[in-house]
């Protein structure tokens, strides 16, 4: 977990676009990292998105609702994980947020909840691989498209939101909670979660029902 409300709020240091509550999951393995590999261009060059574990996962609806909005169409940019590669993408923030929300989500889809009237958007998302329209409604756990490193990612994850417009020029971030999910925090404890909000960097997996 990255960027999570449970350590600031507004989470992502700002309320532009209705991002007050956002937050980031990050794929990682049983050793906690982001890539299955190392190498000198880890330190001090971008890499090829490819090489994340995230890139290409499937993203799931969050919840049942009616898909409002869609933005395909933007590249999947290099990933970034050290601190002297990010300098210069650092540098180009100020100008992404000038751009305007596209330039920042990058590849998105926006859902709505019927019964809260929010609104959820899924955001860098992969170039051409949302699987939904427009219009249609869609249940909890179904695929939407995959993981991707569009819009202000520095390495492929997924921004989830939710808000109370779909001008995201005016949107406010609405909190959110999440249901039924397995936690690990920094210093080793574990434990099922079955109302709340992941800490901040921890490792978190849903709780799945146990088979009859």
């Amino acid at each position: 977990m990255q960027n999570s409300p449970a350590r600031r709020v507004p989470s992502h240091g700002t309320d532009l676009f209705g991002i007050r509550y956002a937050i980031d999951f990050v794929a990682v393995d049983t050793d906690g990292r982001t890539a299955g590999s190392v190498s000198w261009r880890s330190v001090f060059a971008a890499e090829q998105p490819e090489l994340f574990f995230a890139f290409g996962q499937e993203v799931l609806a969050p919840r049942d609702g009616t898909v409002r909005v869609i933005h395909d169409g933007e590249d999947d940019h290099a990933a970034r994980r050290s601190q002297l590669s990010l300098i210069p993408y650092l540098l180009g923030q100020s100008s992404r947020v000038r751009e305007g929300p596209v330039a920042v989500a990058g590849n998105h889809v926006i859902i709505e909840d019927p019964r809260s009237r929010c609104f959820i958007a899924l955001v860098h998302l992969r170039r051409g691989s949302i699987r939904v329209h427009p219009g249609e409604q869609v249940s909890s756990g179904e695929i939407l498209a995959e993981c991707g490193n569009s819009g202000n990612s520095t390495q492929p994850h997924i921004h989830l939101q939710a808000m109370d417009s779909l001008d995201l020029h005016r949107a406010h971030g609405v909190p959110i909670v999440f249901r039924g999910f397995h936690e690990q925090i920094r210093s080793g404890e574990a434990a099922v979660i079955w109302h709340g909000v992941p800490a901040n960097a921890s490792v978190v997996q849903p709780v799945r029902p146990a088979r009859a």
